[in-house]
């Protein structure tokens, strides 16, 4: 079955309800922590979604000495950030506010207690577009919870601006930690080279190449990268410039979101092993909400084998539930109720003092239990290599562990098939219940041999009794020379053993017949005990699967 690529341009309320399913149908399945972090994607868009979408938070992140400050305070014309050199003074976000009222529970929700409204200016923000100017801890700092608010802050803001300086630009700190793991967030991202005055120009320029090398690197090619001075105010009107037309838009938000949703599809995914992104989220993703790229590690399509129930399978079960004996008991339960029923009567009671075969094997009504023997070991261990065998084939190119999930679902009913398969031989449909029309028949002339053999030995009693008392004989008939009685008794005799004879071989053909029809009626109960304990589970998981894959295509779309 072909699960068919996904299609661009998915609203962001389908790719949600998409990932929260993925997460649900995964559970159990992959690992609960990528569970646990997709759900915390899907928790956290729906708490942003329901806050206010006229303002953009946008955090200003960067290593000590970064001038990550003094840029805050030249982007909002105040001097709201104080400024260390070697030393880490931001302890805490803080917040520069422009535009309308309504931001209180957007920054209650991001945990931002450092708020300053700040008036227009003629060179400052559009206050009618809503930023929200953050500026982070260092997320070098020597202090642990400086780290944490960064990571917890990078993790939901809508708009990241990554300022590094000359020094340390290419510091593996920033790149492994962050840069690296957002490489799919690049439509929501900005990096700044600060502090430029102190490089001549030729540099400058060097140092923005070796820059985008490294972003390109980190899968970040494209991204806006600027070069600013805080101090003399070089590339901050350019700066500013940029953030005013990603605010203005008010789509930040909701492309944030749409690369998170992304990211988190994209680790969900049991065949890739993302690298995690700061916070408790692990954000990763695509860009934009509409027209954006397919995101790495999501599948485009997925190819489920076809499950059946093979005769490795159906023979092994056959065996195991004692197919068979029960069969060859058929034959011998026809055979010997029909020598019961046409029999010579002279000697058939002699044959009810035998067993019947299927009644000995509690099969003579159906129902219950039976009295077959336990399945040997070989029997057992060629059941259990036919599940192994099936749930091999039905997880073939199903990516780990889903493809465990998928193995254990075949032998998940195990236990079941003991009980299921005695249940289905000793309700199955043998047909050796009903009598056949031709023995009522042959029933009848064996009695009518009988009193003819009685007549006739009647006959030759009187005659012998006449003949002891001296008394005239009656005249006696003839078949040819032979007399009647005689003929009476010898000929029922015969008749009747010829006829025995005869029903004998007609039984044997018939306990033939009745036991193809057996075999076929208890090969197809045994065959749907298969595909109800062993093909079914296996089915219904590898349709989980197939869910799962559409899904997350649809997350990651």
């Amino acid at each position: 079955m072909k699960l068919l690529r996904r299609k661009a341009g998915v609203p962001l309320d389908d790719r949600l309800a998409a990932l929260a399913e993925a997460a649900d149908l995964a559970e159990g399945r992959l690992d609960q922590v990528a569970v646990d972090r997709t759900r915390a994607v899907v928790a956290q868009a729906g708490v942003r979604r329901g806050l206010s979408v006229d303002h953009t938070a946008v955090a200003l992140a960067g290593a000590t000495g970064s001038g990550k400050s003094s840029l805050f305070n030249a982007l909002s014309g105040t001097e709201l950030a104080t400024v260390g050199v070697t030393r880490p003074t931001t302890s805490k976000a803080q917040a520069a506010l422009w535009g309308p009222d309504g931001a209180g529970p957007l920054l209650d929700w991001l945990d931002v207690p450092l708020r300053h409204n700040v008036a227009a200016a003629a060179d400052g923000p559009d206050p009618e577009h809503g930023l929200i100017l953050l500026d982070l801890p260092d997320h070098d700092s020597i202090e642990l919870s400086h780290r944490l608010e960064v990571d917890r802050l990078v993790a939901v803001v809508d708009l990241l601006v990554w300022v590094l300086d000359p020094q340390k630009y290419a510091d593996a700190a920033v790149h492994d930690r962050y840069l690296r793991p957002l490489a799919r967030h690049g439509d929501v991202m900005v990096v700044v080279l600060n502090q430029v005055d102190r490089l001549p120009d030729r540099a400058v320029e060097r140092c923005l190449d070796d820059l985008r090398g490294l972003l390109a690197a980190d899968g970040l090619e494209g991204v806006p990268l600027i070069g600013v001075s805080a101090r003399t105010g070089k590339g901050v009107p350019e700066l500013r410039a940029l953030l005013d037309r990603q605010v203005s838009r008010r789509q930040a938000w909701a492309s944030r979101l749409a690369a998170d949703v992304a990211a988190a599809a994209s680790g969900l995914w049991p065949g890739t092993s993302p690298p995690e992104a700061p916070g408790a989220q692990g954000v990763q993703g695509v860009q934009g909400v509409q027209g954006a790229p397919r995101s790495a590690g999501v599948p485009g399509e997925a190819t489920l084998p076809e499950v059946t129930m093979g005769r490795p399978l159906a023979r092994a079960l056959e065996q195991a539930a004692g197919v068979p004996l029960v069969v060859e008991a058929v034959a011998k339960a026809h055979r010997h109720r029909s020598v019961a029923a046409t029999g010579w009567p002279v000697t058939r009671w002699l044959r009810r003092l035998r067993p019947d075969p299927l009644r000995r094997l509690h099969l003579s009504r159906g129902g219950g239990h039976t009295s077959l023997p336990k399945a040997s070991a070989v029997q057992i261990s060629a059941v259990e290599t036919a599940l192994r065998d099936v749930g091999a084939a039905a997880s073939a190119g199903v990516p780990e562990p889903w493809a465990t999930a998928v193995r254990h679902a075949a032998r998940s009913r195990e236990g079941e098939l003991t009980g299921a398969l005695d249940r289905t031989v000793a309700s199955g449909s043998l047909g050796a219940s009903r009598a056949p029309r031709w023995w009522r028949a042959a029933g009848t002339l064996q009695w009518l041999t009988v009193a003819a053999m009685v007549a006739g030995g009647l006959w030759l009693l009187a005659l012998f009794a006449l003949r002891s008392l001296l008394l005239p004989e009656p005249l006696t008939p003839t078949l040819g020379r032979v007399p009647w009685p005689t003929v009476l008794l010898v000929g029922g005799a015969m008749a009747g053993l010829l006829l025995a004879a005869l029903c004998r071989v007609v039984a044997w053909l018939g306990g033939r017949r009745r036991a193809r029809g057996a075999a076929k009626a208890l090969r197809a109960g045994i065959t749907q005990v298969g595909e109800d304990l062993v093909i079914a589970p296996t089915r219904d998981e590898l349709a989980r699967y197939g869910r799962f894959v559409e899904r997350v295509t649809v997350a990651g779309s």
